[in-house]
């Protein structure tokens, strides 16, 4: 498990959250003075995930930018102006692989991971999540799952509020996928998948949408099995969940907060 990547989806325009996203993407608002994507890859981090594929779309180069500078914005420098140098006095222990995808400024959600796919190896199981959503799922206990159902493709199931796409679920295979809930006791997408390399087959090209297109597709060769995860999990939609997130980092028990 610990040399599997992570595709993390990070190219969308985050509309519904225009108030921080008209000059940034989504996935690099902070939480804390932290970017919420380096939440996640924090997270996925102490579970041994170092690998990460990170889809790129509306201002990709807000991202590149950023990681491309990480080292000086992370540590303590020191400059030298009379011979121009730069010297890092501390060293960042992260052991991270960031590759960045320009996957296209239009390209939808099964159009960035069908890109993305082209760098995973054959009949390879790899992690996928979106960039603007936290949990405290326990990962390793994902991926066994995963292992143990032999699925192209695992998913996260929760149950939040009554505005999101329903799994209906017979144990751990899931036997449909419906667009809104029903009730609140429902499961719904919490977007941390497992998936492998053949999961592509499902996806046509730029334009086809992972939750609308190609879930029900996988679904109908039952190719999907449902980790139900009954603990944290809180997406960032709206300005109201990320002042939400930020009350949550501050308090000494937050949900996804690690010593890493």
């Amino acid at each position: 498990m610990k040399n599997m990547p992570l595709i993390i989806l990070a190219g969308g325009l985050g509309t519904r959250i225009s108030e921080e996203t008209y000059d940034k993407p989504k996935p690099m608002i902070k939480i804390g003075n932290i970017p919420i994507i380096v939440h996640l890859m924090n997270y996925y981090s102490s579970f041994g995930i170092n690998n990460f594929i990170i889809c790129l779309g509306y201002r990709g180069d807000y991202i590149k930018d950023y990681f491309s500078n990480y080292f000086i914005r992370n540590s303590d420098i020191k400059i030298d102006l009379k011979e121009n140098k730069i010297s890092i006095l501390n060293k960042i222990k992260k052991r991270w692989k960031i590759s960045l995808i320009d996957t296209g400024q239009n390209t939808m959600t099964g159009g960035r991971i069908k890109r993305a796919l082209k760098f995973i190896g054959k009949n390879q199981n790899c992690f996928m999540t979106y960039g603007d959503g936290l949990s405290n799922v326990d990962l390793l206990k994902e991926y066994k799952f995963h292992i143990k159902n032999k699925k192209l493709c695992t998913i996260m199931g929760v149950s939040p509020d009554a505005r999101f796409g329903e799994l209906v679920v017979n144990k751990t295979e899931v036997l449909s996928f419906k667009e809104k809930i029903s009730n609140s006791k429902s499961i719904i997408n919490g977007g941390f998948f497992v998936i492998n390399k053949k999961v592509e087959k499902y996806i046509e090209g730029d334009q086809s949408i992972w939750e609308k297109d190609c879930l029900p597709m996988i679904v109908k060769d039952k190719e999907i099995c449902c980790f139900k995860h009954d603990g944290f999990w809180q997406p960032m939609d709206t300005l109201r969940e990320k002042n939400l997130l930020e009350e949550l980092w501050k308090n000494p028990d937050c949900p996804w907060k690690l010593d890493i």
